[in-house]
C-alpha cells in the first residue's frame, strides 16, 4: 500500500477568520479529490505555536510546511527581487474587489506568479482576499482630502502609507499595532485605517464614529506551496491541489465579501456613521496620491499597470 502524502497546511489566523475556513475548505476538498492518497493536517494560527508569522515563508520553503497564506506586501522584504509584487498595495490601483480578483486571476497574476516561483522554493496556487483598507476618525465625516487636514492618523510603519497620508493631508503616526491601539484608545491619534474586520476586532469603533469606506489599500494574501514537494507529486495529485485551491479561493473570497456586508449594517445599527464617496470624490483622492503612482510607474517598469487594465 502507498504511503499518503502528508500536507501541512498552516495560517496565522484564528478558526473563525475567513482565512482559516477556506483552509478547512481546501482541506476537504483535497481529502474528496484523492480520497487515503493524502492526508492534510491544518493548523490555525502558527503563534500558538510559539512562532512569528512570518516563520511560515521559511518553514514552506524549507519543507517543514507543504503550504501556508501570506500577505504580499511582506515578500518584497524577504526577496528584493520580487519589488514587483509592490503594484498591490499602491493606493487606489483598484477599484473593487471585482477589478482586483480579475488582476490576480488575470495578466498580473499570472506575472506576479511567474516572478515568485523564479525566485524563491514555492509554487503559487492563486490569491486570497485581505480586504479593502478604509479610513476611520473621532472628529468628522471625511469626503475629501480636505478632510483630513491636520488629522492624526495612526498608520503600518510602511513608506507607501506614510507617503499616501501625507499627500492627503494628514499627519502620519506610524506606529505597530499594539502601541497604536493605545494610541487610539488615548485619542492620542485621531485616526486610523485598516479592512472594517479588524477595524471591529481591534475595538476601534469603541472611539471612532466615523468611517469613509475609501477602500484606498488592497490587501492580497499568496497561497504558497513548496516548490520541490509539490513538482515532486503524480500528474493527478499536482492537479488536485490546484483544483482545490481554486475552490478555496473563490470560498475565501464569497466570505469576506459577506463579512464585510454584514459588519457595514452591524456598525450602522450601531450608530457609526459610514460615508460612501462617489466617484467625483473618489477620482479626487486618485489625483492626491499620484506622485506615487508616477513613481511607481517609474520604478516598476511600464509593462505591469496595463495588466491591471486588462483584468479590468
Amino acid at each position: 500500500m502507498t504511503q499518503a502524502i502528508k500536507f501541512r497546511l498552516a495560517g496565522y489566523s484564528p478558526p473563525d477568520s475567513t482565512h482559516s475556513q477556506a483552509s478547512i475548505h481546501f482541506k476537504e476538498c483535497l481529502e474528496k479529490r484523492l480520497g487515503n492518497a493524502v492526508d492534510v493536517d491544518v493548523y490555525w494560527n502558527i503563534l500558538d505555536f510559539g512562532y512569528r508569522a512570518d516563520d511560515l515563508l521559511s518553514m514552506v520553503e524549507c519543507g517543514l510546511l507543504t503550504m501556508c497564506y501570506f500577505s504580499t506586501s511582506y515578500l518584497t522584504s524577504l526577496f528584493p527581487e520580487l519589488y514587483q509584487l509592490e503594484i498591490i498595495d499602491l493606493p487606489f490601483v483598484f477599484e473593487n474587489e471585482e477589478s482586483a480578483h480579475s488582476a490576480l486571476d488575470g495578466a498580473l497574476g499570472k506575472y506576479l506568479t511567474e516572478k515568485t516561483e523564479e525566485h524563491t522554493g514555492y509554487r503559487v496556487m492563486g490569491y486570497w482576499d485581505n480586504g479593502f483598507r478604509h479610513l476611520s476618525n473621532l472628529l468628522r465625516p471625511v469626503r475629501a482630502p480636505a478632510d483630513l487636514k491636520g488629522m492624526r492618523i495612526r498608520l503600518q510603519p510602511n513608506e507607501v502609507h506614510i507617503k499616501t497620508f501625507e499627500l492627503l493631508g494628514a499627519i502620519p503616526v506610524p506606529v505597530d499595532l499594539k502601541e497604536g491601539i493605545e494610541k487610539i484608545v488615548s485619542h492620542e491619534v485621531d485616526a486610523q485605517e485598516n479592512p472594517l474586520a479588524n477595524t471591529v476586532t481591534y475595538g476601534v469603533t469603541d472611539h471612532h464614529n466615523h468611517i469613509t469606506l475609501s477602500a484606498h489599500f488592497f490587501g492580497a494574501r499568496g497561497l504558497y506551496i513548496h516548490k520541490e514537494s509539490f513538482d515532486s507529486w503524480p500528474e493527478d495529485v499536482r492537479i488536485a491541489v490546484r483544483e482545490s485551491a481554486r475552490e478555496a479561493i473563490r470560498v475565501q473570497r464569497e466570505l469576506a465579501l459577506s463579512k464585510e456586508k454584514a459588519l457595514r449594517i452591524q456598525l450602522e445599527e450601531e450608530g457609526i456613521e459610514i460615508v460612501d464617496l462617489t466617484p467625483p470624490e473618489r477620482k479626487v483622492f486618485v489625483e492626491a496620491v499620484e506622485p506615487i503612482l508616477n513613481d511607481a510607474r517609474s520604478r516598476l517598469g511600464g509593462e505591469l499597470f496595463p495588466l491591471i487594465e486588462k483584468g479590468r
